[in-house]
Parts: C-alpha cells; structure tokens; sequence
C-alpha cells in the first residue's frame, strides 16, 4: 500500500495552539500528549520531587490552554511551552520558600537502594551543579535542544548557555572521574 502525501496529515504544534486558542479540546488532548513526558521531566528537573512536578505539569497546561493565542511563533511551540514550565517551577518553588505551601516530599532524592551505583554518582554529580548549569544541561541534553532553543526558553544569550555548558562539563569531569 502507497501512501499519498496528503493521507498522512500530522498537526504542527503551531497549528495545534492556533486550535486550541478557538477552544478546540481535541487540538488541546492531542498538544498534551505530545509535550507531556517532556514537561514533567524537565520540571522535575528543576523542582526535584515528583508530586511537585506533576504540579508544575498541570500548571504548565492550564497556561496553555489560557494564552494559546498568545503564542506569536517568534520560536518554537516547545520553546515557548517549556518557558512556561521553567516559570511554573520557579514560581512553585519560591511560593514554598515562603512557606505559602508544604512540599509532599521534602527530599525528592533518589533511594539508592533502588538505583545502580553508576546513578548515584551522577546524581550526586549533577547535585553539585549550580541550578543554572543544571537548567543547561537538562534542556540540551535531555530534551535534545539546540543551543539557540535552549537559550530562548532560559532568557539568555546563546554565549551564556555555551558557557554554563562548559564550566557544567568541567565540573561532572571532575566529580565522576
């Protein structure tokens, strides 16, 4: 069987929040599913605890589900979801500061019990990071970002991912060898 080009027709994210900004539930389920995983893990990345992050996730949706006609297209739709998530995890995370909210799990470490030793070390590692580093290093590596996308979800200048990318390297180096 030969499939036609226009057989196969898969919604651009762009085209999915043009959708949902009309209320398209559908658009909006379909947005979700594919950006989900990845919201969550950079927001436990960020947060450190799973309950959190869940928080963050839900957060993060509900604001786009809100300013989906917000979205200009000046970068990518995951750029511009995964700024929402960073500021969903910074605002969660200096509400508890105040004590505006208790966290569910205070550590959100991993149980070395359940984690190979090779885990360990690198978690004990990336601990030793500085949060922006961490930010870094998680966008680039984890979610497969460029550095021009990661420095547009961060705010900053391309240089200065280039940099805590560096000195972030430099540092593992150090913890793990």
């Amino acid at each position: 069987m030969r499939w036609r080009r226009d057989e196969v027709h898969v919604k651009t994210d762009e085209a999915l929040l043009r959708a949902i900004s009309r209320a398209d539930r559908q658009a909006f389920r379909e947005l979700y599913d594919r950006h989900a995983e990845r919201v969550y893990r950079f927001s436990i990345s960020l947060v450190r605890n799973a309950h959190l992050a869940e928080e963050v996730l839900q957060e993060t949706m509900l604001t786009v589900w809100k300013n989906a006609a917000s979205f200009r297209g000046a970068s990518k739709a995951t750029t511009w979801i995964l700024g929402i998530a960073r500021n969903q995890a910074h605002s969660l995370l200096r509400r508890e500061k105040k004590g505006e909210r208790l966290p569910e799990d205070p550590k959100g470490e991993p149980d070395p019990a359940e984690v190979a030793e090779i885990d360990v070390r690198v978690t004990r590692a990336l601990k030793t990071l500085s949060p922006e580093q961490q930010e870094v290093l998680h966008l680039v590596f984890y979610e497969e970002m460029s550095l021009a996308d990661a420095a547009a979800v961060l705010g900053i200048p391309e240089g200065t991912v280039k940099s805590r990318l560096f000195y972030a390297r430099k540092a593992l180096a150090k913890e793990l060898l």
